[in-house]
């Protein structure tokens, strides 16, 4: 089983724009196909902007005031801006296990487990893709979840409200639940920076490996 010495870590200082960071994506995940490359992680931030999946309804994009792009990854509309942290994954399923299901379920579970040790209680909620907690009593959606498989390398990732402008969601009805707010760890009250999560999301990497691994096995 491969460890977390083949993975690079990349990490972006400055606002990457959306077209720049896909195709960056899209030519890794083709050179880890191939075998040239290995493969990464990318942390980053976006300029405001919305990105549409495979399964957005126009009638969801109720003010395009950012630009819009469409992703090719699955799920609907979102957010993206400055203050959420990105995390584009580009990891070899023909190494880790080819269940896309699975692999998915293991995302959540890190995010989950980094915002759990900065004092965040989030979980999934059956039926509904995504990162949930509760803000003033309300279940409220902190993380998103988005990822495209390509020769069983995946492509996108996550993305986690750290401070962002919640009001640059109102231009959309994020991932189509409008019946659900959202929220960030600055929304809870929570002085935990971008950096922080970084640090705890690095330190959960062996234990993500090893859910992916357990369940190349199973």
């Amino acid at each position: 089983m491969t460890g977390q010495n083949d993975i690079e870590w990349k990490i972006s200082d400055t606002l990457v724009p959306y077209p720049e960071a896909l195709a960056w994506m899209e030519a890794r995940a083709t050179a880890i196909a191939e075998g040239t490359a290995r493969e990464c992680i990318w942390l980053l931030e976006h300029p405001p902007l919305y990105t549409a999946g495979t399964s957005a309804d126009t009638a969801e994009l109720l003010d395009p005031r950012f630009p819009v792009f469409d992703a090719g990854r699955g799920g609907r509309y979102t957010y993206h801006g400055p203050g959420q942290r990105i995390g584009y994954l580009m990891i070899d399923l023909n190494k880790r296990g080819r269940d896309i299901r699975r692999f998915v379920h293991a995302v959540e579970g890190w995010v989950i487990a980094t915002l759990g040790k900065l004092g965040i209680e989030a979980r999934r909620e059956p039926g509904r893709i995504g990162i949930w907690t509760d803000d003033a009593g309300q279940e409220a959606k902190i993380g998103a979840i988005g990822i495209r498989v390509r020769r069983w390398v995946s492509l996108h990732g996550f993305s986690v409200n750290i401070s962002p402008d919640l009001s640059h969601f109102g231009g959309i009805v994020p991932c189509g639940l409008a019946e659900f707010a959202v929220t960030s760890i600055a929304n809870l009250g929570n002085p935990a920076t971008i950096s922080a999560f970084d640090s705890a999301l690095c330190g959960g990497l062996s234990d993500f490996l090893h859910e992916i691994g357990q369940q190349q096995s199973a």
